[in-house]
């Protein structure tokens, strides 16, 4: 039998959406982790954002709940619950 261990970062930030989804470039701002959407677009594209352990390049990526996006350093977690 396999067990897998995955390592949560110390830094992990939960966000809480209410919809059934979020667009990458979206959520980059939901978080507060860029300015704008043009930050959002300029970070993604160069290859300086994370889902799910692998690069995206995709803006309109589909986020859900559990989805995890990493970005300067900071891991977030999308989630359906209030903090």
């Amino acid at each position: 039998m396999k067990v897998r261990v995955t390592k949560r970062p110390a830094n992990m930030e939960k966000i809480p959406i209410h919809t059934e989804f979020i667009k990458l470039q979206d959520f980059l701002k939901f978080a507060n982790a860029v300015e704008s959407g043009g930050m959002a677009k300029n970070m993604i594209v160069n290859e300086e954002v994370k889902v799910n352990g692998e690069v995206c390049t995709m803006r309109g990526k589909k986020l859900r709940p559990g989805d995890r996006v990493e970005f300067m350093g900071v891991c977030y977690e999308v989630t359906n619950e209030d903090p």
